[in-house]
């Protein structure tokens, strides 16, 4: 079979991108042709699968993503032999949508004014949504947070038969676990700590959305004596400016560490002491399940799709919503000292590796395949 992949950016520290070329890759081992076409590719490309880079510029963001949705429809339209066009950002014309997100309009409504609604890139942001998800679309949806599931059907009218929910994902690197003295020695070489300090880690994309000025304003507030044998470390792809200045302003610049995607993420986690993930919203947030996979403790935010993850492993705490900055500081607090910390940490290992038997990384591409399948008889 043949499958289309499109996502707009492509890079190898992204959940999402991470999904979507194992999936590829799953398919490809399997003789089938998988092409990507994406607006920009950083990192490698595997053997077996044939990725597009359409670079198209325009003023704003929206305007360059609607440039480039009607060059690849244009192009798989003139191929004409496609069995399955899989997007993994929301946009028309596709056969199956890998949901990643939350819901756009309800995290709209609930974290913008009503003057936003009126603004030309919210109304294409919830234009392609709804091209997806309304009850008039044939589009399969694949679900990685039953969460948003009700959202969906709440502004949409999203048949539940559409929505196929995926279980998470871990690979079987995050559970190799190292001497974890050593991963100490790795995280502080690294980042030039003193392995006495506590190292609280925050990695993720986008350190708005998860939560770093919350995870900043935390470490502002411990009491000096606790705040200066501390320190935060962000590792992500966003730009570090208006962070630091943040620090600054608070007086922790100097127990804040901020740096760009890594591929050492596991041995750090099996390094640090607990890790932090204050996200506003968060449609699942798989970074979380992979610090109980590192046994990390971890300190999240209920607004995170995952997060009941951490209630049920027993591996940390989880801050209500709504958010409350000083209830999530004495969190913070107790959670760098608590005694529960190994107790904590083995909680999580055991969870995590039981939660790798419910997918053993084939569970998106056999849904494609068969809904793949059932378009060819139904088109045939």
């Amino acid at each position: 079979m043949k499958f289309a992949f499109i996502v707009f950016k492509y890079f190898p520290f992204g959940g999402m991108q991470r999904d979507m070329l194992r999936t590829a890759s799953h398919l490809a081992s399997q003789g089938h042709q998988v092409d990507i076409y994406t607006l920009s590719w950083e990192g490698d490309i595997p053997q077996g699968i044939h990725v597009h880079v359409i670079p198209v510029q325009a003023w704003f963001n929206f305007q360059r993503y609607q440039r480039f949705i009607d060059i690849v429809h244009a192009r798989l339209k003139e191929q004409g032999d496609i069995d399955c066009v899989v997007g993994y950002n929301r946009m028309p014309g596709l056969d199956v949508h890998f949901a990643a997100d939350p819901c756009f309009v309800e995290r709209s409504r609930q974290q913008r004014s009503w003057l936003y609604r009126f603004t030309p890139r919210y109304r294409w942001f919830a234009a392609a949504e709804r091209a997806v998800f309304d009850r008039a679309s044939d589009c399969q949806i694949l679900m990685v947070a039953k969460t948003e599931m009700p959202l969906f059907a709440k502004w949409y009218g999203t048949q539940p038969e559409r929505m196929h929910y995926i279980p998470p994902f871990l690979s079987a690197e995050r559970l190799a676990l190292k001497d974890r003295s050593e991963m100490r020695a790795h995280l502080c070489q690294a980042f030039q700590l003193n392995p006495q300090h506590r190292i609280a880690l925050l990695v993720g994309s986008g350190f708005h959305m998860k939560g770093l000025d919350r995870a900043i304003q935390a470490l502002a507030a411990l009491p000096e004596a606790q705040r200066l044998q501390t320190r935060l470390v962000a590792i992500g792809q966003d730009k570090p400016g208006p962070f630091m200045r943040m620090a600054q302003k608070l007086g922790v610049a100097e127990q804040l560490v901020i740096a760009k995607g890594r591929a050492d993420i596991p041995w750090l986690m099996q390094g640090a002491d607990l890790y932090v993930h204050p996200a506003y919203r968060e449609n699942t947030g798989l970074v979380i399940l992979e610090a109980l996979a590192a046994g990390l403790p971890a300190l999240v935010t209920e607004t995170c799709g995952y997060a009941h993850h951490v209630l049920d492993a027993d591996a940390g705490m989880v801050a209500a919503a709504p958010f409350d900055q000083q209830a999530f500081n004495h969190l913070f607090a107790q959670m760098l000292v608590s005694p529960e910390t190994e107790r904590w940490r083995q909680n999580g290992i055991a969870y995590a590796s039981k939660l790798m038997q419910a997918n053993d990384g084939r569970a998106e591409a056999n849904i494609l395949l068969a809904l793949a399948s059932q378009k060819r008889k139904h088109t045939a």
